[in-house]
């Protein structure tokens, strides 16, 4: 039998639907979108819809949606973008270049994405002062934190919607609200949250939004970013003008018609799923507390969190190596063992996590296709895997 998927989070398979949708674009569809004969039309007419279905899931307007190669492409492009836009223009931009002046200012939190936080240590190298807000146990930024760390010359403030290990909601409208009355852009990264629950860039008043297919049961190496109109960016890939001129490369259309088909599902499926995914985590967590009681932990928040996600400590355990002894479930954990060494997760390490609890920390994310059977037997599994003796 194969293990059952309790790892969403990670990625997501193809929806039937998404595979039917690119076929022909696969096979018969081949046009370049910018080719003017009927083959180019046609692939052109494609992904103008698929900008279409996107901006439509997010609340955007068609022009502000960018298609990249993924999410990390994206938030790279709205980071780096705004930094280098602001680095390079006018009198200010020629005066830091000439004096070595660091005129630029960045804040994240202490448990963004690799794909916020290294882009972020990259703009160091160019002058760059970066400010990491922290959490609290639960995961959650402080907005007041956001607002004493804004300076002057602070551009950018970026922090993702939902944690992708503890599922934690972040307040970014309450950030926003900060950020517009000091004038600095706000990015948010929603590839864990789009899908799972309602994401609308206005009532987030963001300027900046990441998306990533593979998390949408889209295809892996498809994203957008959202560029709130009147934003000025600094453009990541250079050639010729595709996108409106904002990012080079000629269009992977099989690709947007998955990421443009897998957003109009989650835009009718929304309400329904998100009561669903809460009805499994819930009963999954409930038959593992039955019987471990106190010596099961949840991290992130008990109920701003996303509705798929269950990331439990289990006392007295290594997560990785109970996962090791759970061959029929196929989940993850941020804490890994190296060597007879446990290296904890960075994530929960910034949340002050103990380490007792952070070693056995093992992160259960459901999904469309997971089934109330599948909950039962996993529930099984892991507390089978729990009273068995770990292997020398």
């Amino acid at each position: 039998m194969k293990p059952i998927y309790l790892d969403y989070n990670a990625t997501t398979p193809l929806d039937p639907a998404v595979v039917e949708a690119m076929l022909p674009f696969l096979q018969k569809q081949f046009g370049n979108p910018s080719s003017t004969h009927e083959f180019g039309l046609r692939a052109a007419e494609a992904v103008q819809l698929a900008r279409v279905q996107v901006a439509r899931l997010i609340g955007a307007s068609p022009e502000e949606v960018i298609f990249t190669s993924g999410g990390t492409e994206a938030s790279n492009h709205a980071i780096k973008g705004v930094v280098f836009a602001r680095l390079t223009r006018g009198l200010s931009g020629l005066l830091s270049r000439l004096f070595g002046q660091r005129d630029t200012h960045v804040i994240i939190s202490a448990i963004e994405h690799p794909a916020t936080a290294q882009p972020v240590e990259y703009l160091r190298r160019f002058g760059c002062r970066v400010s990491i807000v922290p959490v609290d146990r639960t995961g959650l930024v402080d907005p007041e934190d956001v607002k004493r760390a804004i300076t002057r010359d602070t551009v950018l403030v970026s922090i993702m919607h939902s944690n992708n290990e503890i599922g934690t909601l972040q307040p970014i409208g309450e950030i926003s609200a900060i950020t517009r009355s000091r004038g600095v852009l706000l990015h948010t990264d929603v590839a864990q949250s789009l899908g799972k629950v309602p994401v609308d860039v206005d009532e987030l008043s963001v300027d900046l939004l990441t998306l990533a297919g593979h998390k949408l049961y889209a295809p892996k190496g498809v994203g957008a970013l959202y560029v709130r109109k009147g934003v000025t960016l600094d453009n990541l890939m250079h050639g010729a003008g595709h996108e409106q001129g904002r990012r080079a490369g000629t269009e992977n259309v099989p690709y947007l018609i998955g990421l443009g088909t897998a957003c109009d599902i989650a835009r009718d499926s929304l309400p329904e799923a998100m009561f669903r995914l809460r009805t499994l985590r819930d009963r999954l967590h409930q038959r593992l507390r039955e019987v471990l009681g106190e010596r099961l932990v949840l991290n992130g928040h008990p109920e701003k969190r996303l509705p798929n996600t269950l990331n439990v400590s289990f006392l007295g355990h290594v997560g990785g190596e109970l996962l090791q002894r759970t061959p029929g479930i196929a989940a993850s954990t941020g804490s890994a063992c190296h060597e007879g060494k446990v290296s904890r997760s960075p994530v929960l390490c910034a949340m002050g996590v103990p380490l007792e609890v952070n070693a056995g920390a093992v992160r259960l994310s459901v999904g469309r296709f997971t089934t109330e059977e599948e909950i039962e037997r996993a529930a099984e599994l892991l507390l089978t895997a729990v009273r068995s003796p770990a292997r020398a």
